[in-house]
């Protein structure tokens, strides 16, 4: 065992090898008998494949580069494939990222197009389709737009002939139902075809504030007609809507201050639990739960963290799968008695498992995880709670420095970098991120803080933020910070905060607002309330802001006071600015207006823009620079020697 200082440690895990591990599968399902599913390929201009996987085990990339299997619609996606199996072989329907045209694919054939191009405004976007081989059709959301600005659209529910025809001809692409909601998301078609059910939601509210579920009659024209609100309302969100088997519809709603899953016609939930069985919206298509042919129901559920298991709705009895995965995203889909999702734990990373559930065996039969370096370098973390102003509880993550071979000097702590999530209202997952390792096998801790306004710990912590971002989120991740140095397990004069989007809100607001840390790294943050609550985001979130914030008419003060554009003169600490110059979300407008203002006031910094990349680093080249230049971001203001990093030029 080898003494050398914090942050000085060799480690194998380099920035190419996090970069190369970024990213997760998504968006599994079967067709006929095959598990398929989405990946990532960062060393391949950050495109998403689509993987099949053959009844013999054998898996294979279904479509070459470029093409890239990812919707745009409401900027952050959602369900971009559907399939069946025919006696010919696969038949599959995808959203094509580049153009974003759905389109029809057959092994052995090229891809053809099933919807036309638009060339007003951001044009035409597809996402969550369904497959209705005996309409001839597949059905999904059509998200238009309408003129060039990014709040000019409308969505549907559309029908999509299969025969190409709406290819040029944008009348061949049949509406279903009149519009009436901002968003929607696609219908489910009940089990003998008579009903439709959807979610639908307006201005100012997101999906989690709160959602309508909307059920429909089809008529024989196979239009919906007679729509009708069924659940949920302004304060209650409505996740996920299925249809059972036995043509009964499952929903999951948080009308108890939980998402728990209902049927319709009955008040009471099918299982009480203060856990979740949904969340928050943000692709639409997630899938929390899955009904089963036999009558039990498939489910992602937990607090703070999610389980795989199998609900029996007439007891409410939930059976968890065995294995080593304490984390599954909200992706399900179900074969007979099988289902697949995707799981992960702190020693692996995300894999496609499959579920029998009539055995009781799951099985990685996808993305297999398999340990790129000894394991030995990966962090031990620790789940933590922390007590923040007026007494309130603040979940963590913390994962101290960690490696197998070398220590510090007993009278040196280490520095520790505060982790604020994106969404607000997401979550930290504790799961295997090389990112992490990256710095906790140097000898740099990390804390991953859920804040109040976080995910998966009930509408009552979500509601925190509401009008208290930049507040709530700013105190909560302060409090951790100053809580470790308290305790002795952090170096009090080196912490350093960061995070991505609303993450880099927090991260900016923190260095304006506080004086806990020494440096941060903002990532694609919001730096201008007012700028962004008024036209300068996408549609989703443009009125996001009303609820974290407050009314901008009402309270226009709250939007600059709290903004870190407005108060460049309070930032003393360094600082890195990383931005992707194709982020329709956080344009890099606000961090060039930012920069501006911190001219002529000596504090150094660096800022990095990233040509070809959106809102969050999807190519290897870009994250293996963002993170050579964070760690020696930290280098230079924590007086660390990691060995190998190239120097960051900190400007004044």
């Amino acid at each position: 065992m080898r003494t050398l200082a914090y942050g000085s440690w060799p480690s194998p895990i380099d920035a190419a090898l996090a970069a190369a591990h970024d990213g997760h599968p998504e968006f599994a399902g079967f067709v006929g008998d095959e598990a398929w599913w989405t990946e990532p390929r960062p060393a391949e201009g950050g495109r998403r494949i689509l993987v099949r996987r053959r009844a013999d085990g054998t898996q294979e990339s279904v479509l070459p580069a470029p093409w890239n299997v990812r919707s745009r619609v409401i900027e952050y996606g959602g369900q971009p494939w559907a399939g069946e199996m025919r006696p010919e072989g696969p038949f599959v329907v995808f959203v094509n990222f580049a153009d974003q045209r759905l389109y029809a694919y057959e092994p052995g054939a090229e891809p053809r197009p099933l919807t036309p191009v638009s060339h007003v405004g951001d044009g035409l976007r597809w996402v969550d389709p369904r497959l209705h081989p005996d309409r001839g059709e597949v059905w999904c959301v059509m998200e238009e737009f309408t003129g060039d600005g990014p709040t000019d659209v409308r969505r549907v529910a559309v029908a999509v002939p299969l025969d190409g025809s709406a290819a040029r001809d944008r009348d061949a692409v049949r509406e279903l139902a009149e519009e009436r909601h901002r968003f929607v998301t696609g219908p489910r078609l009940s089990p003998d075809g008579g009903q439709a059910a959807w979610l639908a939601w307006d201005h100012p509210r997101m999906p989690w504030d709160g959602t309508e579920l909307i059920l429909a009659d089809v008529a024989e024209d196979g239009t919906l007609h007679s729509p009708r609100v069924v659940a949920g309302g302004p304060e209650e969100s409505i996740a996920q809507a299925e249809w059972a088997a036995d043509g009964s519809l499952l929903y999951a709603g948080d009308r108890t201050g939980w998402w728990n899953l209902y049927r319709l016609g009955r008040e009471t939930p099918v299982c009480t639990r203060e856990e979740e069985f949904g969340g928050p919206l943000w692709k639409i298509g997630y899938r929390w739960f899955a009904p089963l042919p036999s009558g039990l129901v498939a489910v992602v559920h937990g607090r703070g963290a999610t389980r795989l298991g199998i609900l029996d709705p007439e007891t409410g009895e939930v059976v968890d799968a065995a294995g080593p995965w304490t984390e599954f995203t909200p992706t399900l889909a179900v074969h007979g008695s099988r289902v697949l999702g995707v799981g992960a734990s702190p020693r692996s990373a995300y894999e496609v498992v499959e579920l029998d559930f009539r055995t009781g065996r799951a099985r990685v039969v996808g993305a297999v995880h398999d340990d790129p370096v000894d394991p030995a370098y990966y962090p031990e973390p620790q789940i933590r709670t922390f007590t923040g102003p007026a007494g309130r509880e603040i979940h963590a993550h913390v994962y101290p420095p960690h490696h197998p071979d070398q220590v510090a000097p007993g009278d040196e702590l280490p520095p520790y970098v505060v982790w604020a999530h994106g969404g607000p209202t997401g979550r930290a997952p504790l799961v295997l991120d090389l990112e992490i390792a990256y710095f906790t096998s140097r000898g740099i801790g990390v804390a991953e803080v859920n804040y109040g306004g976080s995910a998966g710990h009930g509408r009552e912590y979500r509601n925190r933020l509401r009008e208290q971002w930049g507040v709530v989120d700013v105190e909560d991740c302060a409090a951790v910070a100053v809580a470790l140095a308290e305790e002795g397990t952090a170096d009090r004069r080196r912490l350093a905060v960061r995070g991505g989007s609303a993450g880099g809100w927090t991260s900016a607001a923190s260095l304006t607002a506080t004086d806990v840390y020494a440096c941060g790294t903002i990532l694609y943050p919001i730096l201008d309330l007012t700028s962004w609550g008024s036209g300068e985001t996408h549609d989703f979130e443009s009125q996001y802001l009303e609820s974290l914030i407050g009314p901008l008419a009402e309270v226009p003060g709250r939007y600059v006071e709290r903004s870190p554009a407005e108060h460049a003169d309070r930032i003393t600490a360094p600082f890195l600015l990383l931005q992707g110059l194709d982020d329709p979300i956080c344009p890099p407008a606000q961090c060039e207006r930012f920069l501006s203002r911190m001219a002529g006031r000596n504090v150094p910094h660096a800022y990095i823009a990233f040509e070809g990349e959106g809102h969050g680093f999807r190519r290897a080249e870009t994250m293996v620079r963002a993170l050579e230049a964070e760690l020696s971001l930290y280098a230079q203001v924590f007086g660390l020697n990691p060995p190998g990093i190239p120097t960051l030029e900190l400007l004044k």
